[in-house]
């Protein structure tokens, strides 16, 4: 059979779905020679052949030429091959055309079953490709629709498809709406039964990473590291950066001229506190800078259990350890270090001034 048609939307299809022509013709030949089994026996040997130039689709039962017929599905005698064609011999193979429109309306519905399913699996894994590449990028999405518990759905590139921002992945207090267009981080990709789900956020430490690799030149071209970040979405972030250059100040890349780097990404995150610091190798210097803006005046450091201890002045202790300890909180986690804080006179009352070590702020 030809149609013109036919080979026309699939080239439609390949450009709008991004499934290859070459995958949609090769699930139309599976689905054929089903449907030619189901109508002349399980055991026949069928052959499609498609011509995409010609817009042609051929389907055949094919035998093989025999002196004795054992398996009529796929054998033929010499005789009766000699009726289609004279110059038959032992050994050839006869092939029969079949016209697909004499099936029976079950072979024709299992037919078109077979490319359905075929094409919903070429789109799922074109989609988990697709979104396996990004994990961990920004990408920006237009939301389309938002549940009652607070999951926001977001249409990101092509194929209308739908990413998760679940509420756990929001940044505390912000306020979505249909239509709005939104800068989110690929957290996750999953391949499950019902389909591809891609995991969005704006709530992960990597999503501050990203604007920041998207704002500050230096970081990008690796000149400006990202040591290490932490953050507690929507209250604080704290970010270790160092300069592989000696002539570039890693915290002012990043902050920029007037701010305008570092404002851009607050403003993205609605307001979010975000401290830049710069990373130390020398572990009490870094655990004093990993407390700003606190002012630090004592660490004691125990390397084998990881333990520091911090003294800052008495009107310090508060924003040292921050609210609800966050402050605190976010430096042993930037650092990797269990910080105790106390104040110069509950460090001079507890004797802890003996054999310290001090370090001087920058």
């Amino acid at each position: 059979m030809t149609s013109k048609e036919f080979f026309l939307a699939l080239d439609a299809l390949e450009e709008e779905k991004g499934i290859s022509k070459e995958k949609v013709i090769e699930s139309l030949e599976t689905a054929l020679a089903i449907a030619c089994k189901k109508n002349y026996g399980e055991a026949s040997n069928v052959v499609v052949k498609t011509n995409p130039e010609k817009f042609s689709i051929r389907a055949y039962i094919c035998k093989t030429v025999v002196e004795t017929v054992e398996t009529p599905e796929k054998e033929i005698s010499l005789e009766d091959a000699q009726l289609v064609k004279k110059s038959y011999k032992i050994g050839d193979e006869v092939l029969t055309e079949i016209d697909p429109r004499t099936f029976g309306r079950i072979a024709a519905q299992n037919a078109r079953q077979v490319i359905m399913n075929s094409l919903h699996q070429a789109e799922k894994d074109i989609t988990y490709s697709q979104y396996m590449d990004k994990e961990n990028e920004l990408i920006i999405g237009v939301v389309t629709r938002i549940k009652d518990d607070g999951t926001v759905f977001v249409e990101i590139g092509k194929n209308q498809m739908e990413g998760i921002l679940s509420v756990q992945e929001q940044i505390p207090g912000e306020r979505y709406h249909v239509g709005d267009r939104l800068k989110v981080l690929v957290k996750r990709v999953r391949d499950g039964v019902g389909g591809t789900q891609v995991i969005l956020s704006r709530a992960s430490f990597m999503f501050i990473k990203r604007l920041f690799e998207n704002e500050v030149p230096e970081i990008r071209a690796d000149i400006v590291q990202i040591k290490s970040i932490v953050r507690e979405a929507g209250f604080r972030t704290k970010m270790a950066v160092y300069s592989t250059d000696p002539d570039i100040d890693a915290v002012g890349a990043c902050v920029g001229n007037k701010g305008v780097r570092v404002n851009a990404i607050v403003s993205e995150i609605g307001g979010e506190k975000i401290d830049i610091i710069p990373w130390s190798s020398d572990v009490l210097d870094y655990i004093a800078r990993a407390l700003s803006p606190a002012k630090v005046l004592i660490v004691q450091a125990d390397e084998e259990t990881k333990e520091a201890k911090v003294v800052v002045p008495d009107e310090k202790l508060s924003l040292a350890i921050g609210k609800e300890g966050q402050n605190a909180r976010l430096a042993a986690r930037l650092t990797g270090w269990k910080i105790d804080v106390k104040s110069y006179t509950a460090a001079m009352q507890s004797g802890m001034f003996d054999d310290i070590k001090t370090t001087d702020e920058d």
